[in-house]
């Protein structure tokens, strides 16, 4: 790099700002090699697509979660790396799960997942989301204040995977306090965090959860999932059905919950667009979609290159790690016009990559573009003139927000708004 640029993974200006860093490389060219971890930092709308929407197996998930650190176990040796990754791939970062799979295994359990994320399902799911807004409104409304966090996004998002699995409300606090805090910290992960099962701690709760529901099952997600079987009539093992059923708790309340979060952020800052989505309800849906391209909660994924390969006319080596900024390709200027403006009627709204691309793609989206949309209808139902609280975070013109110390994911640590009651 032959230009002054801070360290993604361990800035925390990076961390408070990272669309001026990602406009900073991308200044540079849409695919660049930073120089702190030695990882290709991508930052192009188009070269971004090209490489989620692989179609020749030439970039594995094998580090999707936490990238170029701690590195990989093994030294890349020659042009094609694939059997080394195979021969190692225990010995790398949530390993187990379905994030980090690749080809016809992960293939297999998607689709057994998906089959279960049905359409119907969401639908029975919706009614009670409707219901568990207002509940939770009803808890601080009165007090025309509200820490957003705790008390709404991640509320509604920890009760509603909850609900859809079936996990019992008294359990739902052990279980978070047993995930704990995000991988890839900037502060350093636990050991857990970074073997080849970090949800191993939930791992006798949900195995209890499931051998229960083998016996009787009960109509839920991990009902269905305990039972599912193959196109071929199979079934797969007790416990890839586990880690399936704990990756899809952990992962089902933590993305939605920040962007709940950030889109409340974004009505404080824009009493005008507040006034609009008041007036004009029937575009939340497009609000959403808006927030999930300019400031989504997934900053970057990671790709491994298999082999010798380009991108964007750019040579890429086997065993290079691809960070692939999915914040800075949704807000390309090259394919996005004026994209810092926060602007919901834009052409092609769910034209971003919010929730991934390609044969990784979030399963789950369906899921939080209805839980974030109905937190938002009923919120602005209920209040009136949102706004920033300026005790906690200073005024319009010297705003502080503190983020989560991860550089994977764009998480506001907190949110606190005070509003008038409708």
């Amino acid at each position: 790099m032959t230009f002054s640029a801070p360290d993604f993974f361990s800035d925390p200006g990076v961390i408070a700002d990272s669309r001026s860093y990602f406009d900073l490389m991308r200044s540079q060219g849409p695919i660049l090699r930073e120089g702190y971890q030695n990882t290709m930092m991508v930052t192009g709308f188009d070269e971004a697509l090209e490489i989620l929407n692989d179609k020749t197996g030439v970039f594995s998930n094998a580090c999707s979660v936490v990238g170029p650190i701690p590195g990989l176990p093994f030294s890349p040796e020659g042009s094609d790396i694939r059997d080394q990754v195979e021969a190692h791939r225990r010995a790398m970062p949530w390993s187990d799960h379905l994030v980090c799979m690749d080809g016809k295994r992960h293939q297999e359990l998607r689709m057994l997942m998906g089959g279960l994320l049905t359409y119907k399902r969401l639908k029975q799911n919706e009614a009670y989301l409707h219901t568990l807004a207002d509940r939770l409104i009803d808890g601080f409304v009165g007090t025309g204040r509200c820490a957003v966090v705790p008390e709404y996004a991640h509320a509604t998002t920890i009760y509603a995977i909850s609900d859809l699995m079936g996990i019992p409300e008294g359990d739902r606090a052990e279980l978070l306090e047993l995930i704990g805090a995000p991988p890839s910290q900037v502060d350093g992960d636990a050991v857990h965090k970074i073997g080849s099962d970090p949800l191993v701690f939930m791992k006798p709760r949900f195995d209890e959860y499931l051998q229960d529901r083998l016996k009787t099952p009960r109509g839920d997600l991990m009902s269905d999932l305990v039972h599912a079987t193959f196109k071929d009539g199979s079934r797969p093992a007790f416990d890839v059905v586990s880690g399936l059923a704990r990756f899809l708790f952990g992962a089902g309340q933590e993305t939605t919950s920040r962007l709940i979060a950030m889109a409340i952020l974004i009505l404080g800052e824009d009493p005008q667009l507040q006034q609009r989505l008041h007036d004009e309800p029937g575009r939340i849906p497009d609000f959403i979609e808006e927030v999930l391209r300019y400031d989504a909660p997934v900053k970057v994924a990671y790709r491994l290159a298999l082999a010798d390969t380009w991108v964007g006319g750019v040579e890429v080596q086997a065993g290079t790690i691809l960070t692939v900024c999915y914040n800075a390709a949704s807000n390309d200027p090259a394919h996005f016009e004026h994209p810092e403006k926060f602007d919901i009627d834009r052409p092609h709204v769910r034209d971003h990559m919010g929730f991934g691309r390609g044969a990784h793609g979030c399963l789950g989206a369906p899921l939080g573009r209805m839980e974030s949309r109905i937190a938002i209808e009923h919120l602005l139902a209920r209040v009136t003139d949102i706004r920033i609280s300026e005790a906690r975070h200073g005024p319009p013109e010297t705003r502080r927000y503190r983020f989560e110390p991860t550089y994977t994911f764009r998480s506001l640590a907190e949110l606190h708004i005070e509003f008038t009651p409708a």
